[in-house]
C-alpha cells in the first residue's frame, strides 16, 4: 500500500472508532475510555505527530526559502514571482469570503426560528490594528522571529539574507552549497516523519469524533451545511476555475495530486504544520521547481486563508441573525475588508480563525461573546477549512510557476506519479536506513 492509501485508510478507521466510543457513551469522564485512551494514547500519538510537524516548519521554511533565493537567481525574477503570489492570494480570499457571505445571506434567514443558546465563554485579546500588523512584519530581533515561529518575520527576513547573499556572488559559494545540503536533508527528515502519518492520522480523528459526535453538529446543523456548501463550491469551482483560466492547468491531473496534503491538512488543522507535505506534492507530483515553491508554499500559509475566510463570513451573518442585527451592504462590504486583512499575518495554526473573527464582529458591531455559539463544532470545520486553505497554496503556486516556467509538465502531466513516488519514497527510506546503520557499524 501507498502512503496515502495507508492514510486513507486510518483515517476512515479513525472517524468509525472515534463514533463508536462517542455513541456508545464509553468517553465518560473519569472512565478508562476517557483517561487512557482518549486523553491517552489518541492524544500522545496525535500530538507527537503534530509537534514533530511543527518542529520541521522554521528550518523547512529557512533553508527551502533560501535555496529558492538562489535558484531564482534573478532578483527581479523574486520581485514578479512575489507580487503575482500576493495578488493572487488577496483575490481567493476576496471571492471566498464574498462567496461565502452571499449564500449565508440567502440560506440562513430561511431559518429564522433557529435559536441557540450557549454557556460557552470565549475571551480574545485585543485585536491588533492594521499598521501594527505591517509593522511586525519586519523583525526587531530576528532570533527572536524564528524562536517564536512567527512566520512573516522569518519569510521577510529569510528573503532579504538571501538576496544578500545573492549580491556577495561567488565569496558566498559555499554557503549555497551548504543550504543545498541542509535543504535536502530535511527533506529526507520531512520523509522520516511522514512514514508515520498513518498511525498519527487514526489517533487525531478518533480523539476529534470521540469528543464531538454528532450532537453538536444536530445543534447547528445550518450554519455548518451552508460553511460546507461555500468551502466545497470553492474548492471545486472557485479554485479550479482559476487554475484553469490563469494557467491552463487541468484540474483532473490536480487534484489526485493534492490529494495527501489535503488529507493532513484535515488531520493536522494547520497549515503551517502541512507546509511540508504541500512542498513536496507540488515539487514530486506537479513538477513545480523549488525556486517557486518554496516562495510560495510558505508564504501562502501565512496570509492565504481562504476557508477560514469563508468560516468568518457566514459566521458572521449567522451570529449576527441570532442577535437580530442587520447588517446592510456597508457591513458586508467590511466583512469582506477586515477578513482580507485578518488573514494577512494570521498565524496557520488550529483555531486562529476564531481569533480572527473577533476582529471582524468588533469592526461591525456584533457581540465578540456570540462566538461562543460556534464553538462547539468549529474545531471539525477547521478540518475542512484547513483543507481548503492549502488547496489555494498549491494553485497559486502551479499559476506562478507555469507563468515563470519553473513547471515540468511532463512531471505534472502524469496522472499516476504519485503513487509511483510514494512507492519510491518508500524504497528511500528503507534505503537510508540500512545506508546508517551500514556506516554505522563501519565507524566501529
Amino acid at each position: 500500500m501507498t502512503l496515502t492509501s495507508k492514510v486513507l485508510w486510518a483515517m476512515a478507521l479513525g472517524i468509525i472508532v472515534g463514533l463508536i466510543i462517542n455513541l456508545g457513551g464509553f468517553n465518560t469522564p473519569d472512565s478508562f475510555t476517557h483517561d487512557y485512551i482518549v486523553g491517552g494514547l489518541f492524544y500522545v500519538v496525535g500530538k507527537l505527530f503534530i509537534v514533530a510537524l511543527k518542529m520541521l516548519v522554521v528550518p523547512l521554511v529557512f533553508f527551502s526559502l533560501l535555496s529558492g533565493v538562489f535558484g531564482i537567481g534573478d532578483i527581479s525574477k523574486l520581485g514578479k514571482v512575489g507580487a503575482k503570489s500576493v495578488a493572487l492570494y488577496v483575490m481567493t480570499t476576496a471571492i471566498a469570503i464574498a462567496m461565502a457571505i452571499g449564500l449565508a445571506a440567502v440560506i440562513i434567514p430561511f431559518f429564522s426560528s433557529v435559536s441557540i443558546q450557549s454557556d460557552s465563554a470565549f475571551v480574545v485579546k485585543e485585536a491588533p490594528a492594521l499598521s501594527e500588523v505591517l509593522i511586525n512584519i519586519i523583525p526587531d530581533n530576528a532570533f527572536n522571529a524564528f524562536a517564536s515561529g512567527n512566520m512573516l518575520q522569518i519569510i521577510f527576513f529569510t528573503i532579504l539574507l538571501g538576496i544578500s547573499l545573492l549580491m556577495v556572488g561567488k565569496k558566498a559559494k559555499s554557503i549555497v552549497e551548504s543550504v543545498e545540503v541542509m535543504n535536502e536533508a530535511m527533506m529526507h527528515m520531512v520523509n522520516i516523519v511522514m512514514s508515520v502519518a498513518p498511525y498519527a492520522v487514526f489517533a487525531l480523528l478518533a480523539k476529534a469524533m470521540s469528543e464531538l459526535g454528532l450532537d453538536l453538529l444536530v445543534q447547528l446543523i445550518v450554519y455548518v451545511l451552508v460553511i460546507l456548501l461555500a468551502l466545497f463550491l470553492h474548492l471545486f469551482g472557485t479554485l479550479m476555475m482559476i487554475l484553469k483560466l490563469f494557467s491552463n492547468l487541468s484540474p483532473k491531473v490536480f487534484l489526485p495530486k493534492i490529494r495527501d496534503a489535503q488529507i493532513f491538512a484535515f488531520s493536522t488543522s494547520s497549515s503551517n504544520a502541512t507546509i511540508p507535505v504541500t512542498l513536496r506534492s507540488v515539487t514530486k507530483r506537479m513538477g513545480v521547481d523549488n525556486s517557486v515553491a518554496s516562495f510560495t508554499v510558505p508564504f501562502g500559509a501565512t496570509i492565504n486563508m481562504d476557508g477560514t475566510a469563508i468560516m468568518q463570513g457566514v459566521a458572521t451573518v449567522f451570529i449576527a441573525h441570532i442577535y437580530g442585527i442587520e447588517l446592510g451592504l456597508s457591513g458586508y462590504l467590511t466583512v469582506i475588508l477586515m477578513a482580507v486583512l485578518a488573514s494577512i499575518g494570521t498565524a496557520g495554526v488550529p483555531g486562529v480563525g476564531l481569533i480572527t473573527l473577533s476582529m471582524v464582529f468588533v469592526q461591525v458591531g456584533i457581540p465578540v461573546e456570540g462566538i461562543g455559539l460556534i464553538l462547539g463544532v468549529d474545531r471539525l470545520l477547521d478540518m475542512v477549512r484547513t483543507a481548503v486553505n492549502i488547496t489555494g497554496d498549491a494553485v497559486v503556486t502551479c499559476i506562478v510557476a507555469k507563468s515563470e516556467n519553473e513547471i515540468d509538465m511532463e512531471i505534472f502531466e502524469t496522472i499516476n506519479n504519485g503513487e509511483v513516488e510514494e512507492l519510491e519514497l518508500d524504497k528511500e527510506i528503507e534505503k537510508s536506513f540500512a545506508e546508517t546503520i551500514h556506516d554505522t557499524e563501519t565507524t566501529h
